[in-house]
């Protein structure tokens, strides 16, 4: 974690690095040049593009042989000269790049259609703006329904060179579709606006959401209850204009956001944020209802992966926006799922959570490794006492490292747990060490979960029996699944309430 001095060095730096880009940004900028028409009040030039030569020139009315293309100029840019790229359907559903332009973002168009998709045309149309007039090298794209299909097209063709996308009841192809994984490897933050009986909406949009969450890629999701294709965008345009203008300041500060002690120099780092449903009531402004999901909803996380010397296997860390004090952790062999409430919320409460280390040559985890991973965390400022969690078989293992370490544990917290581990030295159970180190235990269980008498229900006896405190939480008639608990509160009350 940062520590006082790293924090104020890590602002100024991020003061310096704003300051220096405000300086560049003006003195690389030229303006443009031509006849001057008006677009919704602001500066509007035509140009024509060559399509044998790339030459672009100014043109109200491009020739035979000739690609329309159009930029239009805020009256302040902004720092760094953002600027949105549209390549279908110009001037349709507009609200929000004049939003964009008031906020002092650069709007610019290239012509584009069934019979002319992006291409090398579009890349000379983005060399034009940022080699010749000094707009950002990071664009912002608009498309709605074909031009979706083509800001993807264009986007995975050169992910380095994009800041975000908003994809308005998008289309897509196979190709591009393939190649979601880089924009995901460049962290290019995604906005889906749909109709829900749009059928582009199963077609494309939710194969891509689904798609760029296995890729750990951040995408969002407004999707229209009752509406079709049309009308694209919103009436009130700010939630995607803020998510644009957020994307460009977040790119430009990302380099300058120092990573945790704990990662070393080698990790990898990615998103992650819960796959929660809002329904939200958007009728006074857009007159209709509005399913929300996705990081402009939720608290995005950053999970970090990496290795330590001798340790085989994979470390995984959800860390929190802020740490609680003393650092609170959940020692866990399982990952976590996107709708797991209790690990959001523990999250949001300023814990970190870790999976341990499971290496792909053994079946067994090693309590060597887990045991060097504890070590390592605390060394580091984590709490001396985690807290173990996990569901089913892994609730098992994070039982396992407890009895094996019981004067390092604050509690347990098993979902439906299946009570074996590889991670003992013998089985079965014998909880007698964790009651005698005070270890606090909770369960949440399904009554209908086929483990539910012969795991819990005898272990709550033989803890109880050897003056342990454990608590069970039953959902009457349900099974192993779902593992979300009976009262969220509860399980909160108890876990904040025990660590240490």
């Amino acid at each position: 974690m940062l520590n006082a001095k790293r924090h104020c060095a890590a602002v100024f730096l991020f003061a310096a690095v704003l300051f220096c880009s405000k300086i560049t940004s003006a003195e690389n900028y030229v303006a443009f040049e031509g006849e001057k028409t008006s677009w919704h009040g602001f500066d509007r030039y035509d140009f024509a593009m060559d399509d044998a030569s790339f030459e672009i020139t100014p043109s109200k009315a491009p020739a035979k042989g000739q690609r329309r293309c159009i930029v239009v100029v805020p009256k302040t840019p902004a720092p760094g000269n953002p600027w949105s790229w549209r390549g279908c359907y110009w001037d349709h559903e507009p609200q929000t790049e004049v939003e964009l332009l008031r906020r002092g973002f650069h709007i610019c168009y290239i012509g584009a259609d069934a019979n002319n998709r992006p291409d090398k045309h579009w890349d000379a149309w983005y060399a034009y703006l940022t080699e010749k007039h000094g707009l950002s090298k990071k664009p912002a794209f608009i498309g709605m329904s074909r031009g979706g299909e083509f800001s993807y097209t264009w986007a995975t063709q050169n992910p380095d060179k994009v800041t975000c996308i908003y994809a308005d009841n998008s289309g897509g192809n196979r190709e591009m579709m393939m190649k979601l994984g880089d924009l995901a490897k460049n962290d290019v933050p995604i906005l889906h606006v749909c109709g829900s009986i749009d059928p582009i909406l199963g077609k494309f949009s939710l194969p891509i959401e689904a798609i760029y969450q296995q890729f750990n890629g951040r995408i969002s999701t407004m999707i229209k209850d009752g509406f079709g294709h049309h009308p694209h965008s919103l009436r009130d345009p700010t939630p995607i204009a803020d998510f644009i203008e957020h994307s460009f300041q977040e790119a430009a500060n990302k380099d300058t956001i120092a990573h945790p002690d704990f990662t070393g120099d080698r990790f990898t780092k990615s998103p992650y944020y819960s796959s929660e449903s809002f329904y939200r009531d958007y009728r006074e402004k857009d007159g209709a209802w509005i399913i929300c999901r996705g990081p402009l909803f939720v608290d995005c996380y950053t999970r970090y992966e990496f290795d330590l010397p001798g340790v085989k296997g994979t470390i995984r860390i959800l860390a929190p926006k802020t740490a609680a004090a003393g650092v609170p952790w959940v020692y866990r062999a399982d990952f976590v799922a996107r709708d797991s409430v209790v690990d959001f919320a523990l999250l949001a409460k300023g814990f970190h959570i870790v999976t341990g280390p499971v290496s792909y040559d053994t079946n067994n985890l090693s309590l060597e490794h887990w045991n060097a991973v504890y070590k390592h965390l605390t060394d580091h400022g984590f709490s001396k006492k985690p807290v173990m969690a996990g569901t089913g078989g892994a609730a098992g293992e994070a039982y396992g490292w407890a009895l094996e370490n019981p004067d390092k544990v604050s509690c347990i917290f098993a979902e439906n747990p299946i009570l074996k581990s590889t991670l003992l030295k013998n089985n079965p159970f014998d909880f007698a060490p964790l009651a005698k180190a005070g270890v606090p235990i909770l369960h949440d269980c399904g009554s209908l979960d086929p483990f539910f008498n012969e795991f819990t229900l005898n272990a709550e006896k033989k803890y109880k029996e050897l003056g342990g405190k454990m608590t069970v939480m039953v959902k009457a008639g349900a099974g192993h699944f779902p593992s979300a608990p009976k009262d969220l509160n509860a399980v909160l009350e108890f876990i904040v309430g025990n660590a240490k």
